[in-house]
């Protein structure tokens, strides 16, 4: 069952230099109790895409077309009361820095019952404090009964994470956005979260998206993976794949940058120059003046996402089947 489905989904800004094109006709789907996995470079939209499915845009300056249907919702039709019934109750997201998102103000027990008063009426207050230290339980918080009364301050990085998810879980939330979860982690606590976040999504049935520049936590995490870059995807495909075969030239400039145990020791192999000025982008393919396989026809036309026999999709020419039959109908 499909639970979140986005067609043609574009985000401009409008600045004093002119418009900025922050996603680009970005179509992706999501099944019930799936992962999916949005990697690419700063600037590559992945989390302008979170914020629009959040509905923490419509105030930005941002003019957003096109439509994203969470569980037969069209969440860019609602009006901002409407969508402030559905934000933590049906979706909910984690942001990568825990310490600037929950409430210095407020102890953390009771940031994590504040959604459940907001989207269960008919819940008490003792009620939800008792519903709250449950989720400090399911999310691996210690002396949960102590945790409850301390303040975000007085806890460490990976239980501010923690705090995090018990709030965006409160209230069985359907759809997870992480947008970098363990950005700021050590790699021992970013395993914990990890772990823990898989844990939770066999336990829920949970569909989470998560955004990340970290090949290794999407190959960790999730099903399948979206490479976004300057706005639009190059590729779609199932994770294994991506790993074992990645079909566009900017996929695999991403894998031949990760370091690699062996005993052999190489260099690794940067993509050269630099992520195009979303003002100033280059005519045809945007990544062309990066890419070592670009052709004349590459530096003058868009290439459009090609679907391909096993099902995955990828913004270059080199994998346009239909030309491939012109060539033999020529050939004829």
């Amino acid at each position: 069952m499909t639970l979140l489905k986005v067609e043609d989904l574009t985000i401009a800004f409008k600045s004093r230099q002119g418009v900025v094109k922050a996603v680009d006709h970005l179509s992706l789907e999501l099944e019930q109790g799936s992962s999916l996995g949005i990697v690419g470079e700063s600037g590559s939209g992945k989390s302008v895409t979170s914020l629009s499915i959040m509905g923490l845009l419509q105030n930005a300056n941002a003019d957003i077309t096109g439509n994203i249907v969470l569980d037969g919702v069209d969440l860019l039709r609602l009006s901002q009361k409407d969508m402030r019934k559905i934000r933590g109750k049906s979706v909910s997201m984690i942001f990568q820095e825990p310490m600037t998102s929950l409430n210095p103000l407020h102890t953390c027990g009771k940031q994590i019952m504040e959604p459940i008063l907001i989207h269960q009426k008919d819940v008490s207050k003792q009620d939800a404090r008792n519903m709250a230290m449950e989720m400090l339980r399911l999310v691996g918080i210690p002396s949960p009964e102590q945790r409850f009364h301390e303040y975000p301050h007085q806890m460490s990085g990976g239980m501010r994470q923690r705090i995090m998810i018990a709030i965006a879980l409160a209230c069985h939330t359907k759809l997870l956005i992480a947008d970098e979860p363990t950005t700021a982690l050590d790699v021992t606590i970013q395993a914990q979260i990890l772990d823990l976040m898989t844990s939770l999504k066999k336990k829920r049935n949970l569909s989470i998206i998560m955004i990340t520049h970290d090949l290794g936590v999407v190959k960790e995490m999730c099903e399948k993976v979206v490479v976004m870059y300057t706005g639009q995807i190059v590729e779609k495909s199932p994770t294994e794949l991506v790993f074992t075969d990645p079909l566009h030239p900017y996929t695999q400039g991403l894998l031949n940058a990760i370091p690699k145990i062996s005993n052999k020791v190489d260099r690794l192999e940067a993509i050269e120059g630099t992520v195009p000025d979303a003002l100033n982008m280059p005519s045809g393919c945007s990544f062309h003046p990066r890419c070592k396989y670009a052709t004349e026809k590459c530096k003058l036309e868009a290439p459009p996402l090609f679907k391909q026999e096993d099902g995955r999709e990828v913004r270059c020419f080199i994998y346009d089947v239909t030309k491939e039959v012109d060539d033999v109908h020529a050939t004829k």
